[in-house]
């Protein structure tokens, strides 16, 4: 099923493809609606607000640019994702923000709490809310979450966008932040443990 799903996603892409380099201004339209919010999100992750809009605007107009070296071999959702992401890694060092999207942490402690693929190896504790929408549902909770995660470092705001809200593999993330998987998941593991961390102290007073 997931195979014929990835399938059916490649035409789809080879069709948005071919409308947009034929100049067809709904196949593009269609693409911005598609994955613009997601470019942003990414954008936002690795550079923070302020520049997560022009982030996005520029690997637009780079990937309208490079559309013939599209290949397919990626989605058409990983290939712009890469490309914001670069765009505001290159951003990021202009700025001269040097914040690392890697980091030297000893890992052997770590690897053992996910299994191959980066998912949790056991249940963990405190991340016990049912589903996205029951975090929502309540608005102190979301203003605590959506704090907590404006305080992460960048390259922990990256990896936790990529792979818990945007849905994108392990491997995936790896190529477009250029880190190791055992770094890629110990930076998920701290990002979610913050956030548990504060989950738990809110839930304590109730």
């Amino acid at each position: 099923m997931t195979d014929q799903l990835q399938r059916q996603d490649f035409i789809n892409d080879a069709a948005l493809v071919e409308g947009m380099l034929d100049g067809d201004s709904a196949s593009f339209e269609m693409a911005v609606a598609l994955y613009h919010p997601t470019m942003v999100n990414i954008a936002k992750a690795i550079i923070g607000e302020a520049f997560a809009e022009e982030i996005a605007q520029d690997a637009w107009i780079s990937a309208i640019r490079s559309l013939t070296e599209f290949a397919g071999r990626s989605s058409l959702r990983t290939w712009l994702i890469q490309i914001t992401a670069n765009a505001a890694k290159t951003r990021l060092r202009r700025e001269k923000r040097q914040v690392s999207l890697d980091e030297n942490w000893q890992t052997n402690e770590m690897e053992d709490r996910f299994d191959h693929s980066g998912h949790w190896g056991e249940p963990v504790s405190q991340w016990d809310l049912e589903t996205p929408e029951a975090i929502l549902a309540n608005s102190e909770l979301s203003d605590i979450i959506s704090q907590t995660f404006e305080q992460l470092p960048p390259q922990q705001q990256a990896v936790l966008t990529l792979y818990d809200l945007e849905g994108e593999s392990m491997s995936d993330i790896c190529n477009i932040l250029d880190i190791s998987a055992s770094n890629a998941r110990v930076l998920l593991h701290r990002a979610r443990s913050t956030i548990q961390q504060k989950i738990a102290q809110y839930q304590d007073h109730f």
